[in-house]
């Protein structure tokens, strides 16, 4: 953002301007948390199953804009045209899975007392609840958190990532378009300052994140200082274990495609690649020759397996915690170079050697970089996925579904398992993660509670 109170969205292909927008006032932005408070007044009395025709409405809009809102994405984030489309294909399936499983998760429960007497346990909808959203997943992070809180009965308010302005509008667009009462969901063009101003508003009741765990931490302190629920999904450098029994061909292919979907900017994404001894250089020449093989270029052309990363300066840290990693006795197995021209793409790079200490093994990298790791065994391998202070994802290959299951459940530190697979959310299942990954879910039906009164009223025995 620039000081003259502007957003520039850049196609991070050609480094060249797309759109330029305007902040809002502080009055702009104080009348605008005024209508979505009146908006939620109504829609908070309107039943269950009208909601839910209204979300599945949104669902069919989004299949009616894919190809608008898809192209969008990648001209502002960079992703390929595809996986643009997949992403609004997702987005429409949380829609129809919200509207079809939201009646049943939101009804009262009737119970009997333990005292004697009768209970009702509702779930009341509480108010606004205010999203920051990142841009590399740019509608599909919208919709995770937007579409359930509007199926419980809240408003929703939206501070997109500025590199994804367009997105954020046009979602606007299609929900009302699509029949939700105008001023429910409203997109907010503002700045970090008058971010912290609508996190103070009596009206926000709630604050969820999605971002990196130092934006986690400040938007945590800021919200729960106001006393106000939280719901934090940090990034994380999630542990793909690879063990003797894995079938190598399949462990390869998977760990390509969580490595490299999405431009490799997924906070689920594989990032460090746990293999045991036994099979370690059988994995990684595979492994290495299939990332070599990835072909990177213009995200519109139906021949790139790759685009480029969303902004430059997201580039340029990639690179430096590669360097550093270098430095610190890391190997280059592929890439590792910047790449010259117009716009912001890095190669796909393999790192070996990696240690404690680096980059590539302590911390997020948030970009097409993979850390191979050799472990001396299967305990050892559990060790170092969990020798982390992130905890959202992981992944185990292994021909032994049940003894993956066992490590999955009893031993991974993480909020998220995927057996013989990479992280792909789905709506059905909970989303979330845990140590500086952040805490609350999101899908799975958790999500329509994180942001509701869960309100008991008694009635004694006659």
């Amino acid at each position: 953002m620039s000081k003259d109170k502007t957003i520039k969205t850049i196609n991070p292909a050609t480094g060249k301007t797309l759109e330029t927008y305007n902040h809002i006032s502080d009055a702009e932005l104080n009348s605008a948390i005024e209508k979505t408070q009146k908006a939620f007044i109504d829609w908070r009395h309107q039943s269950l199953e009208k909601r839910a025709t209204v979300i599945e409405a949104i669902g069919e809009k989004l299949v009616e804009y894919k190809d608008e809102l898809s192209k969008l994405m990648t001209n502002e984030m960079g992703k390929i045209l595809p996986q643009s489309n997949q992403e609004v294909d997702l987005c429409a399936g949380i829609c129809k899975y919200t509207a079809k499983k939201g009646v049943e998760e939101l009804k009262d429960e009737h119970r009997e007392l333990f005292s004697g007497g009768k209970g009702i346990v509702s779930y009341s909808p509480i108010g606004i609840i205010y999203g920051i959203q990142p841009w590399n997943y740019p509608s599909y992070q919208v919709i995770r958190y937007a579409i359930v809180n509007l199926m419980a009965g809240n408003a929703v308010l939206l501070k997109h990532a500025s590199n994804v302005t367009g997105t954020g509008l046009l979602l606007e667009k299609i929900f009302t378009e699509a029949g939700l009462p105008e001023n429910l969901f409203k997109t907010l063009l503002i700045s970090h300052d008058q971010s912290d101003t609508v996190i103070k508003h009596k009206n926000v009741r709630g604050v969820t994140l999605t971002g990196s765990s130092g934006a986690g931490k400040k938007v945590g302190q800021k919200a729960t200082a106001e006393l106000k629920k939280v719901v934090l999904e940090l990034g994380s450098n999630d542990a793909y274990i690879v063990l003797e029994d894995a079938d190598l061909e399949l462990a390869v292919e998977k760990c390509v495609q969580g490595r490299i979907y999405n431009n490799g900017e997924t906070c689920i994404a594989a990032k460090r690649f746990v293999v045991v001894d036994a099979v370690y250089d059988q994995f990684k020449d595979a492994f290495v020759k299939a990332m070599k093989d990835i072909k990177v270029g213009n995200p519109m052309d139906e021949s790139s397996d790759m685009g480029p990363m969303a902004r430059e300066d997201l580039r340029e840290t990639l690179h430096e915690q590669v360097e550093e990693s270098v430095q610190k006795g890391a190997e280059i197995l592929c890439g590792g170079k910047m790449t010259e021209g117009d716009g912001f793409y890095y190669p796909v790079t393999v790192l070996g050697n990696v240690k404690p200490g680096q980059p590539a093994y302590d911390d997020e990298l948030f970009g097409p970089v993979a850390s191979l790791i050799k472990a001396k065994d299967e305990k050892d391998a559990m060790r170092i996925a969990n020798d982390s202070r992130f905890g959202l994802g992981g992944g185990i290959f292994s021909k032994d579904e049940e003894k993956a299951t066992k490590l999955a459940q009893d031993y991974f530190d993480t909020g998220m398992v995927f057996i013989n697979s990479f992280g792909i959310a789905d709506p059905a299942m909970p989303f979330g993660g845990v140590k500086d990954s952040g805490f609350g879910r999101e899908h799975g039906g958790f999500g329509m509670k994180e942001f509701v009164n869960v309100k008991a009223v008694l009635f004694s025995e006659s």
